[in-house]
């Protein structure tokens, strides 16, 4: 889990927001009003609005658990809504479950730790027809669900959804926009996209499970990092990810995450992606973002040889890549990765 700071409820009114541009085309939405495209009480009432299970991994934050829960209890959602904390190396709290009209479901992670294995546990556990996640310290917007909800069921053969959204950092909050409403294999190939944050995931539940035509949750990805990412290519394969474009989630980033300073597991994740997918490697500007950062964490662990040879890559593959001249500084000791890391945080970014 993230290591951030819950700053409070997620309803729309704090932090940045994102002047409304012009509607994209094919949105049929207004991006940055998170009430455009709502249907009419009519419509919703016509809609045969399927039940949604929603997976809270959770690890030692009881206070930005209960915080998460309010939030997605809080939906505007017409249809069933269930939920289901899953301890992920920690004692079970039963006191959260409840049997009201949303219920909670309390379980202990029981497939590998970590959060692939946190997910899985609860996709497996649940027997609704979508399934969503939401970290234990993020934010739901009100209208988030019935939102992604409504996109998904407008495209018929779609499986995979998600939304936008805004990071907040040192109280300030900054937008992420993806500029489409489709997302392909090719968007996911050439840049991470982390706007496409795993607490936007909503799926077809049945295509999670290992008999499923996505499957479940890596496990085997190291230290539980990337395997959103792995997911969401997994699913761009079978059909463009239905995509809503405004922030409709809060993520809150702290000055470091559970895994900030774990070098040689970013290195690692990094690799297994490359490895797990070629259509990575296969897109020059993609491979370069990716060389680039093992260059940057390379250099941060101080193994310099590494992080000359991933820069000299990072170059070849495209010299106007940024990350290696993050990772040259780092390497003449002109700056710290850290202090650049902490700068484009302050921006919403990361490298």
């Amino acid at each position: 889990m993230k290591d951030k700071v819950n700053t409070g409820r997620f309803d729309g009114t704090r932090g940045a927001r994102p002047a409304a541009p012009a509607t994209p085309s094919g949105t049929g939405t207004t991006v940055g009003n998170p009430q455009a495209g709502r249907p009419d009480g009519s419509a919703a009432e016509r809609r045969d609005w399927p039940a949604v299970g929603v997976v809270v991994p959770t690890r030692n934050r009881p206070e930005l658990l209960r915080k998460t829960l309010a939030a997605v209890r809080a939906q505007d959602y017409p249809g069933p809504l269930r939920l289901i904390v899953v301890f992920d190396q920690a004692e079970p709290d039963l006191e959260l479950a409840t049997d009201d009209h949303r219920p909670v479901l309390v379980l202990a992670n029981q497939r590998q730790p970590g959060l692939a294995g946190a997910r899985n546990t609860g996709i497996t556990a649940l027997d609704t027809e979508l399934v969503a996640f939401c970290d234990d310290d993020d934010l739901w917007h009100p209208s988030k669900l019935r939102r992604q909800v409504d996109a998904l069921l407008r495209t018929p053969d779609a499986e995979f959804a998600t939304c936008a959204v805004e990071v907040e950092f040192e109280g300030v909050a900054h937008p992420r926009l993806a500029g489409t409403d489709a997302v392909t294999v090719e968007h996911l190939a050439r840049s991470r996209m982390s706007m496409l944050h795993s607490s936007g995931f909503l799926a077809r539940r049945e295509t999670l499970l290992e008999s499923g035509v996505i499957g479940p949750v890596s496990e085997d990805a190291p230290g539980s990092q990337n395997e959103d990412w792995d997911l969401l290519l997994r699913a761009a394969r079978r059909h463009p990810i239905v995509h809503v474009d405004e922030p409709l989630v809060r993520v809150l980033w702290g000055r470091s995450s559970f895994y900030a300073y774990e070098y040689s597991t970013k290195i690692s994740s990094l690799r297994w992606m490359m490895a797990r997918h070629p259509e990575i490697s296969g897109c020059r500007p993609g491979a370069a973002r990716v060389y680039g950062q093992l260059a940057c964490w390379s250099a941060a662990a101080g193994d310099k040889r590494q992080a000359w040879r991933w820069t000299r890559e990072t170059v070849r593959h495209n010299w106007r890549e940024p990350r290696a001249a993050i990772a040259l500084a780092a390497l003449t000791g002109a700056v710290k990765v850290e202090t650049v890391l902490t700068a484009l945080h302050r921006r919403g970014h990361g490298i």
